[in-house]
């Protein structure tokens, strides 16, 4: 099994990702970050993007990978990795449909203030231009088809660990 975590920039995703992997005996975290960062490294480097999500590559790679490391540990593979474009999200999600890999889909989400405040006060990373020139279209996607398409978990007034225990406890019920 999959348990994607998604949601914009700034939000939680990794952190959640790591107490959620603690609370699921066998499981693993696969950041997708990491195949596109894969993919940034090739030289002479690939056309130029804002965004490595944008190479075609990196999508069908994503679900490989997943799929590779399932069919080698088994468990749950936990995957913090934001994807606001929705032709993005079907092509990953049937992607992993077609190699029958059950996939629990989550968007952590948090009102706008708060998602400003988190990332203007992160002490990991520092405040972040990039991060906050996401919420717009974290937001559209939100109001048009990602919240249709995952479990929503408003972080807004919740600390980390007791988001990690709601995905945790979602998973183990099914």
């Amino acid at each position: 099994m999959i348990v994607w975590i998604n949601g914009t920039h700034g939000v939680g995703k990794t952190t959640t990702a790591a107490l959620v992997q603690q609370k699921l005996p066998g499981s693993r975290v696969l950041d997708a970050e990491k195949v596109g960062a894969t993919l940034m490294s090739i030289t002479p480097g690939l056309p130029e993007t804002d965004n490595f999500q944008h190479w075609a590559p990196w999508r069908p790679l994503v679900v490989e990978t997943a799929r590779r490391v399932v069919d080698y540990t088994g468990g749950v593979l936990v995957m913090p990795m934001t994807v606001l474009v929705e032709e993005y999200w079907r092509e990953i999600s049937a992607g992993l449909a077609e190699y029958s890999i059950p996939l629990r889909h989550f968007v952590l989400h948090a009102n706008r203030e708060t998602l400003r405040s988190r990332i203007m006060n992160d002490t990991t990373l520092g405040p972040s231009a990039f991060r906050l020139g996401y919420l717009t279209d974290y937001e559209e996607a939100a109001g048009t088809w990602l919240h249709r398409e995952a479990e929503v978990v408003d972080t807004t007034a919740l600390a980390p660990v007791v988001v990690a225990e709601l995905i945790a406890r979602a998973v183990i019920a099914t």
